[in-house]
């Protein structure tokens, strides 16, 4: 029993998401919970003018209703779609945060939930931060309690449970409505594997926002007094027996301290799929070595089991049709970093995906998987590329932690690069210096919904 309650696993959850205080998060969690939602709202900018979220800001635009929700880009909302909306800007450039565990995950995606439900009841920047902090420690500690991959499942599915949490807490639910919100979301948020097989469609950046929808919905219906299916994870046709087999997860963190997961993730430099990071650093060094890229004969990539299943071995990986397949593709996110010397927007243009030259540059890049690498995983993201020259001869670098990474954080002179790389071309300096300042005081606001007003086009 936990504070009177059964012990199965949702009650621990709504139990942890209900007693955590602001005063209980370590200052690191406060500074770099910030840094967390400004690196998320540039990612969201950024990808304003994106097919995708055009079409989620269109179709949420649609529902109105009491409480509203603010949404990036202009105009309000349901909450619930609010969250969507949100959850597709932030998510769609796959530029925001990351971490790697058996199952890899953009705890970030989160924010779309805080914000929405944060609105919806009015919460101040001190509610938010917690809220956030609930939803990483939750997500983050499935992802390392099981990979759910393996089984088909996609990685969003801890999402809808995260996002649950995240609401419950900021729309003041009981433990019962929270365990009945969980049974609603986690029963009905369970997302299929296929989301990032093969050629991948504009649902690959929506599918955490849909999950991020699904938990600010649950949350509003059991506000409400409806039940939802229970024991969720250990029940007959439960999570366990259904999606992620049976798992354990340690003391979550709170006032005694166990290590808070919110620090512990990293901050992408560039946007492409994690994995593919290092490789991006390693071929940014290896360019002052090439001059010419076209000396370049070959590439070869030595990397990580993970790597290789995530985006190394579809064919789709070598021809590219979609930005969505690009960015997850570790041959073309190489062979762009060593000709362009940059991974940005222009690199996954339709233009630049049909580049002949590139294409067959991309033909001629082949990838292995190297034990040693894959022991070194998820500690960091070992990738080693070696590109041969016309002269005979090669170069080789290998790079396990990139910038952004937690064990080599960007500081704050290098988030505001990307931020301001990602806001100003969009919204102009002025208003990305607005929206970098208010969210770095955002323990101190009392409408921090009103820093979308500044997302605005």
């Amino acid at each position: 029993m936990t504070d009177g309650h059964p012990n199965f696993l949702a009650d621990r959850l709504a139990e942890f998401a209900l007693r955590v205080c602001y005063d209980d998060l370590p200052i690191e969690v406060v500074v770099e919970a910030r840094r967390r939602l400004v690196d998320a709202l540039g990612c969201a900018v950024g990808a304003l003018h994106e097919p995708a979220p055009i079409i989620a800001r269109r179709v949420a635009a649609r529902f109105a209703g009491a409480p509203s929700a603010r949404l990036i880009g202009g105009g309000c909302s349901t909450p619930d779609w609010a969250a969507f909306s949100n959850g597709v800007h932030v998510r769609y450039l796959d530029c925001n945060d990351t971490y790697l565990s058996l199952e890899p995950a953009h705890p970030s995606d989160n924010w779309a939930a805080v914000a929405a439900a944060g609105e919806a009841v009015g919460a101040n920047g001190r509610a938010w931060i917690t809220a956030a902090a609930i939803a990483y420690e939750v997500q983050c500690r499935l992802c390392d309690a099981k990979s759910i991959r393996a089984r088909g499942w996609d990685h969003t599915s801890y999402g809808s449970i995260s996002s649950t949490l995240a609401a419950a807490r900021l729309m003041g639910l009981t433990h019962e409505q929270t365990v009945n919100a969980l049974g609603i979301a986690g029963t009905t948020g369970t997302a299929l594997r296929l989301t990032r097989a093969g050629e991948l469609s504009m649902w690959k950046g929506c599918a955490f926002a849909f999950a991020a929808r699904n938990g600010v919905f649950a949350a509003m219906l059991a506000a409400e007094g409806l039940s939802g299916p229970r024991p969720l994870f250990e029940g007959e046709m439960g999570f366990f027996e259904q999606v992620s087999g049976p798992l354990e997860l340690p003391k979550l963190g709170g006032p005694l301290g166990s290590d808070w997961m919110l620090p512990r993730t990293s901050i992408k430099f560039v946007p492409a799929e994690y994995h593919s990071q290092s490789a991006i650093a390693a071929a940014f060094e290896l360019r002052a070595g090439i001059g010419d890229p076209g000396r370049i004969r070959s590439i070869e990539i030595a990397t990580f089991k993970t790597a290789v299943e995530i985006i190394g071995k579809d064919p789709e990986k070598w021809h590219p049709q979609t930005r969505e397949t690009a960015d997850h593709s570790l041959p073309y996110c190489t062979a762009v970093a060593l000709v362009d010397g940059e991974v940005a927007a222009r690199q996954f243009t339709p233009e630049r995906l049909a580049d002949p030259a590139l294409l067959d540059l991309v033909a001629r890049t082949t990838i292995v998987e190297d034990p040693k690498l894959t022991a070194g995983y998820p500690a960091g993201i070992p990738n080693r590329v070696t590109v041969a020259l016309d002269d005979g001869s090669s170069l080789v670098a290998e790079c396990s932690f990139p910038p952004g990474h937690d064990k080599n954080p960007l500081s704050d002179s290098q988030l505001a690069g990307k931020f301001h790389g990602l806001v100003d071309p969009v919204l102009g300096r002025k208003r990305g210096d607005q929206i970098w300042a208010r969210c770095l005081r955002l323990e101190q606001d009392l409408k921090p919904h009103e820093i979308l007003d500044l997302l605005g086009i």
